[in-house]
């Protein structure tokens, strides 16, 4: 007997759903039974999105550091669906350089979408997550098991959410809300590839040990974070290694310091003219690992 796709029946809401990781979760999890809520920027994407995959769908064109619209996202989503079983915190986008070349502006923008935007989206869809028992997973990074020089905004945003998330799980667990933390390193998206353009930041992804320094296919990666939904699981790791990399989080920064001194250097002698703005992301808000 064909066994039941385990997430059948359940509502999963995705933000930043318009491109790289979102888009990829989006067709997974429709894959395996899911009705799939898509939030993001881009209304094109998202619709072409919403066309791809197999299962019950739609989308709804929201900026994820808008609260109020975020609140009226989270009721009609619910209104649609009748009810709101996983919310993967998704949106995001990263900015490169030296701190002290960088706009503060393009700084603070990173922090409002990456962390106020998580804590937005759980804000809105706590109430429903907690009539349905749900799960509530953030996306995360290597960046916030290991800060890397260069990339200080969004670094600062992301061991950010992952202690938001840790601190939510104690206020939730008694509904019978569970909460998770996705870890995932370079895995290829536009976020990632964007990046590479500039060369100080691919010098310091060069001087990087194995297996820090290598772009993971996107596929497999989602694939990981899909098994941890099904889970309910605390932490997944897109990338196996990852779990190692969570215990020796204390010994990494200063690791990512001896690496990154040449690529310092470099910008150092050839400080950017204008000051750089945040780096393309997979969509005005989207996810992605240092990822």
């Amino acid at each position: 007997m064909r066994r039941c796709p385990p997430l059948r029946g359940r509502t999963a809401v995705i933000t930043g759903a318009a491109r790289g990781v979102g888009a990829q979760l989006a067709r997974t999890l429709s894959e395996r039974g899911a009705r799939v809520a898509l939030v993001g920027l881009e209304k094109r994407e998202l619709a072409r999105v919403a066309t791809e995959l197999s299962g019950e769908t739609a989308y709804w064109h929201v900026d994820v550091t808008d609260a109020d619209a975020l609140l009226r996202t989270a009721r009609s989503v619910e209104a649609l669906f009748g009810t709101v079983d996983i919310v993967v915190a998704n949106a995001g986008v990263a900015g490169g350089g030296l701190f002290r070349h960088t706009d503060p502006e393009a700084w603070r923008h990173v922090v409002d979408v990456n962390l106020f935007g998580s804590v937005n989206t759980a804000r809105a869809f706590l109430p429903a997550l907690i009539r349905s028992r749900g799960y509530y997973l953030q996306i995360a990074s290597l960046a916030a098991l290991a800060p890397t020089p260069l990339m200080t905004a969004y670094c600062a945003s992301k061991a950010g959410v992952e202690a938001f998330t840790h601190s939510l799980e104690a206020e939730c667990a008694h509904h019978g809300v569970r909460t998770g933390v996705a870890y995932l390193s370079w895995t290829d998206t536009d976020m990632v590839r964007a990046p590479e353009q500039q060369a100080a930041l691919g010098r310091l992804r060069s001087d990087l040990p194995w297996p820090t320094r290598r772009t993971y296919p996107l596929a497999p990666a989602v694939d990981r974070v899909t098994d941890g939904i099904e889970r309910r699981a605390r932490h997944i790791y897109a990338q196996p290694w990852l779990r190692a990399a969570q215990f020796l989080r204390a010994t990494l920064p200063s690791l990512a310091t001896r690496n990154a001194r040449g690529a310092v250097h470099e910008l150092e002698s050839h400080p950017p003219t204008p000051e750089p703005a945040p780096l393309p992301a997979q969509a005005p808000a989207v996810a992605g690992p240092v990822g």
